[in-house]
């Protein structure tokens, strides 16, 4: 997972916060030695390993406000997955008990003017996470897109929308042309052009993978097999070797076999937008 600064003319711009309070302290350290204040904290989604860290860094700079689109911030107060109760069960986790909420929240598509520096939001929910906001800062190109975009990772399609993904990669690519380094929410930065295309790539291999699983001809039918699950993971293993799991749940593939199986067998092909088919 990554959090990242940017110069402003009033200070750093800080997005996001990462998963637990040892991952954000490690991080502060390395603010610290820009010898720059965080002049704002803004918040790209909901999921733990995005906000856990809030509170360490607005401890260390008071005067920062942490920001958040209206949608992002109602899904940290409601968390009807049930993410952040998972997270503080796992093996070793310093998730905090309490998460530190956004005390700036703005609408969908709203143009920001944050330490001097101006900023457009657009909103793709519904994709990796239920609500998602990209930041885009023009004069630099730059795009922070959270986890809508990873590099070379595999991603969580534990929540069923990996059509919805594809189609609000569409419109990332629709809405920013002129787009030129991403910042995704896993791995290294790299041209938008080539991280939505990889992205889109993946989730499609997966998808078609799936979808063998599921049909009527398939073994057991509409239910995937142990062994069809096994065949999955290990065939997308082989396609994208060393990818690392963007979530700390161990059964993370188990996971998005699951629910993109669900996600198939509940939608009929001819209702699909085409990136989907």
């Amino acid at each position: 997972m990554n959090t990242y600064w940017m110069r402003a003319p009033e200070g750093l711009i800080l997005f996001d916060t990462l998963r637990t309070l040892t991952d954000a302290r490690q991080a502060l350290a390395r603010i610290r030695d820009t010898g720059q204040p965080v002049a704002a904290i803004l918040l790209t989604h909901a999921h733990p390993d995005h906000v856990g860290g809030a509170g360490i860094f607005k401890e260390a700079f008071p005067r920062a406000p942490i920001y958040a689109s209206e949608a992002s911030a109602k899904a940290m107060r409601e968390d009807r997955r049930g993410l952040y109760a998972l997270t503080r069960s796992l093996p070793g986790s310093d998730f905090p008990s309490e998460l530190t909420h956004p005390d700036k929240v703005f609408r969908a598509g709203a143009t920001l003017t944050i330490a001097g520096t101006r900023l457009r939001t657009a909103e793709f929910p519904h994709a990796e996470s239920d609500a998602a906001t990209v930041y885009y800062e023009p004069e630099s190109r730059t795009l922070f897109p959270g986890d809508l975009l990873g590099n070379r990772v595999t991603p969580a399609l534990v929540e069923g929308h990996s059509c919805g993904w594809l189609v609000q990669l569409d419109r990332l690519r629709e809405r920013y042309p002129a787009a030129g380094l991403a910042h995704p929410g896993h791995g290294a930065p790299a041209p938008a052009r080539d991280l939505i295309s990889r992205q889109q790539a993946y989730i499609k291999h997966f998808r078609g993978l799936v979808k063998r699983a599921v049909r009527e001809s398939s073994p057991a039918g509409r239910r995937v097999t142990r062994a069809e699950r096994r065949a999955i993971i290990a065939a997308m293993g082989r396609a994208h070797p060393r990818h690392p799991r963007v979530a700390s749940l161990p059964t993370l593939m188990e996971e998005n076999v699951k629910a993109v199986a669900a996600e198939l067998v509940s939608t009929r092909p001819a209702e699909l937008p085409r990136v989907c088919r």
